[in-house]
């Protein structure tokens, strides 16, 4: 796997909002709106949960690469872009958890 997986995933994703609803399961969660993409995200996220806390670790990288492609998804039903998302994962690198969340607060 190389670095611009999330990248080109992305821009699948984005190219799905074109394509037929019989052949695409993501045309069917954007046609479905934000509210459903959100609930999808929020089921596989369970199930991510479920499989860290008693699955193999076969299961655990399923249920990751599940919830990753529903939080695309549900970025994308929004028109929020990964790259948006990149750069603010960019702007805390360096910096503690507990300073960024003080930092957070300020805002």
């Amino acid at each position: 796997m190389n670095d611009d997986v999330l990248l080109r995933l992305a821009a699948t994703i984005r190219q799905r909002r074109t394509a037929s609803a019989d052949k695409s399961y993501t045309r069917q969660l954007l046609d479905e709106g934000s509210p459903r993409c959100a609930k999808k995200f929020g089921e596989e996220a369970v199930e991510t949960v479920i499989a860290a806390l008693g699955e193999s670790d076969a299961a655990l990288r399923s249920e990751a690469a599940d919830v990753i492609y529903h939080l695309l998804v549900l970025l994308e039903s929004r028109s929020v872009a990964i790259a948006d998302v990149l750069a603010v994962l960019e702007g805390r690198m360096g910096m503690s958890g507990v300073e960024e969340k003080a930092r957070r607060k300020g805002n």
